[in-house]
C-alpha cells in the first residue's frame, strides 16, 4: 500500500459522521461500534433503530444511553457527556468514548433443563426423583446496567454468553420453587402453566438485577422415573376401585382360565359349570340387594372387629429422619437402594432405632428365605 492510500484510508475514517448499526445475526445482544481512533466528530449523526439502544461510555464510565431515533451529536445531546469532559469550546475538536449498540428485541426459544434429578419428599410415595425442562424468552430492559455489569469491554457479546448464567439461575429458582410447593408428586405434570407462572414471578428480581426482563417462562414437561410412574398409576386404580369386588372379580377369572386350561370332556364340563356359577356369583356381586328395611324384622348381623393398623416404619435418610412409610414402601425403598440393611429403623413398640439387618420381618429383604426342596 502506497503512502497516498495510507492517507486516503485515514482521512476516510477521519471524516465518517454517521454512526449506527445493522445487526446480521439473530444471537448478538451488544456491539461496540468500531471508529478510527475512537473519535467521533463533532455534529456526527447517531442512528438508533426500533429494538436499539446506543450506549455512550466514557473512560469506564456511563454517560448518555440513547433510545430509538435520529440524533445530531453535540453539546445540547450529550449534556452528560460534555460534563464529564468538562469541554469549553462545544466541541470545536474530536472526542472520544466508547459507543455499545444494544439490541433490545426479545430474544426467543431459549431451552433450559435441570441438568440433575430433583430430589422431593411426597408424602406418600416418599423421596422421588424428577426432571424439568422448557423454553424462556427476554429482553433487554437497562441498557446501561447490562453494559456495566454483564458485557464490560466485550466488542461482540451474544446471548450464548449470557445463556449458561441464566439457565443455573432458572434451575436454582425452580428447584427451591417446586419444593416449597408442596404439590402431590402426580399433579406436577399436571399443573405446568400454574408452576410457569410461580417460577417467572420468583425469577423476576434476578433477571432485573443484571439489566434483563423475563418476558416469558415455560415449563415444557415435568418427568419422573418409569417405575415410580408405574406405581402412581397403579395407586390412582386402586384409590377409584372396590377392592372387594376388585378381588372377587380376579379370583373368579383365575378359576375359570384353571378350568378352561384342565383338558378333555370333563374339564370342558367343569369350565362351563364354573362358568355358569361365576357369572351368577358376579351378577349378585354387581347388582344391588334387595333390603330389608323394616327393623323389626331384620336378622341380626355378627359385625366383624375393626382391621388391624398397619404397621409404619420410620428410616435414618442422610442423617435425618424419613417416613413413616409402609412395609412394601420400605421394601420398593430397599430394591431402589435408596435404604439398605444397616440403615437404621424404627417402629412403634421398639425400645431405640435398629439396623433393618437386626428387625426380623424386615430380615425378607435380605433373600436367603428360599424354602428347601420338597421330599422325594
Amino acid at each position: 500500500m502506497g503512502i497516498f492510500d495510507t492517507i486516503k484510508e485515514k482521512l476516510s475514517h477521519e471524516f465518517i459522521d454517521i454512526i449506527e448499526w445493522l445487526d446480521y445475526t439473530d444471537d448478538t445482544i451488544c456491539y461496540r461500534f468500531e471508529r478510527y481512533q475512537n473519535e467521533i466528530k463533532n455534529n456526527a449523526k447517531l442512528i438508533v433503530r426500533e429494538g436499539q439502544m446506543a450506549v455512550f461510555i466514557n473512560e469506564g464510565q456511563l454517560a448518555d444511553v440513547f433510545k430509538p431515533g435520529t440524533y445530531t451529536l453535540n453539546t445540547q445531546n450529550l449534556p452528560i457527556l460534555s460534563t464529564l469532559k468538562g469541554w469549553k469550546y462545544g466541541f470545536d475538536s474530536p472526542f472520544k468514548a466508547e459507543v455499545y449498540f444494544v439490541n433490545t428485541h426479545l430474544f426467543t426459544d431459549e431451552k433450559w433443563g435441570t441438568k440433575n434429578p430433583i430430589i422431593l419428599n411426597d408424602d406418600r410415595f416418599g423421596l422421588v426423583e424428577i426432571r424439568a425442562f422448557g423454553t424462556y424468552a427476554f429482553k433487554i430492559s437497562d441498557a446501561g446496567k447490562f453494559i456495566i455489569d454483564i458485557v464490560g469491554t466485550d466488542n461482540n457479546f451474544t446471548n450464548f454468553e449470557i445463556n449458561e448464567h441464566l439457565k443455573s439461575l432458572i434451575a436454582t429458582r425452580f428447584t427451591n420453587t417446586v419444593g416449597e410447593a408442596r404439590l402431590p408428586i402426580e399433579l406436577y405434570a399436571a399443573n405446568t402453566t400454574e408452576l410457569s407462572d410461580a417460577c417467572k414471578a420468583v425469577m423476576q428480581s434476578d433477571f432485573n438485577s443484571i439489566g434483563i426482563s423475563l418476558e416469558k417462562f415455560f415449563i415444557e414437561n415435568v418427568s419422573m422415573p418409569e417405575d415410580l410412574k408405574k406405581e402412581i398409576f397403579e395407586y390412582s386404580r386402586i384409590d377409584k376401585l372396590d377392592l372387594d369386588k376388585l378381588t372377587r372379580f380376579k379370583a373368579a377369572k383365575a378359576i375359570e382360565a384353571a378350568a378352561n386350561n384342565d383338558g378333555g370332556t370333563a374339564g370342558a364340563g367343569m369350565g362351563m359349570g364354573m362358568g355358569f356359577a361365576l357369572a351368577q356369583q358376579m351378577g349378585n356381586i354387581m347388582q344391588p340387594q334387595n333390603v330389608n328395611t323394616n327393623p323389626a324384622t331384620q336378622p341380626s348381623a355378627a359385625v366383624p372387629p375393626p382391621m388391624p393398623a398397619a404397621i409404619q416404619y420410620y428410616y435414618a435418610f442422610n442423617g435425618t429422619q424419613a417416613g413413616p412409610v409402609s412395609f412394601e414402601q420400605l421394601q420398593t425403598l430397599f430394591a431402589g437402594r435408596t435404604v439398605n440393611k444397616e440403615t437404621l429403623v424404627w417402629k412403634q413398640g421398639m425400645s431405640d432405632w435398629k439396623p433393618l439387618k437386626e428387625v426380623d420381618e424386615l430380615k425378607a429383604f435380605l433373600g436367603g428365605n428360599t424354602p428347601p426342596p420338597l421330599p422325594q
